[in-house]
């Protein structure tokens, strides 16, 4: 697994290694939760007042499930670290944020003009999602 490459956040970066979610539920002392592609994001609503780190995992770069986890924690109101790991290609990046992401440990580190590049490259979006960006209907249309 890679290291932190990209982070989005000025509190400290949490050092705990992330526990499943079968585990997470029987260890009251645990701030931090490693969610798979098979796991439900929705189990840790109950939780999120201690969790202090979610790691989503993307073993391969064509499963999106991580994306609808990501969604779904924020929209609940999860404020801790979320942090893709995995096969994370640069073109991803800017998505991920959207959904709420904030900080990234890729398997292969990217190279930093390129991750840049791929999250400034959305000047307008065309819905609402966890980043806050203004949709551009609403822009035009007040």
């Amino acid at each position: 697994m890679g290291d932190v490459q990209f982070r989005f956040r000025d509190d400290e970066p949490v050092a705990d290694p992330g526990v499943t979610v079968d585990v997470f539920g029987s260890q009251t002392n645990a701030a931090a939760v490693r969610l798979e592609p098979g796991d439900d994001a929705r189990d840790l609503l109950p939780h999120l007042d201690r969790i202090r780190l979610v790691e989503v995992n993307f073993p391969v770069f064509t499963d999106g499930r991580g994306f609808t986890s990501a969604r779904v924690l924020r929209e609940a109101g999860y404020t801790g670290e979320l942090r893709a790991v995995g096969e994370l290609p640069v073109d991803h990046l800017g998505h991920l944020r959207r959904c709420g992401f904030d900080a990234f440990a890729p398997d292969i580190p990217l190279n930093p003009a390129d991750a840049e590049a791929a999250l400034a490259r959305l000047n307008h979006v065309y819905q609402p999602a966890a980043d806050g960006r203004v949709p551009i209907w609403n822009l035009r249309h007040g």
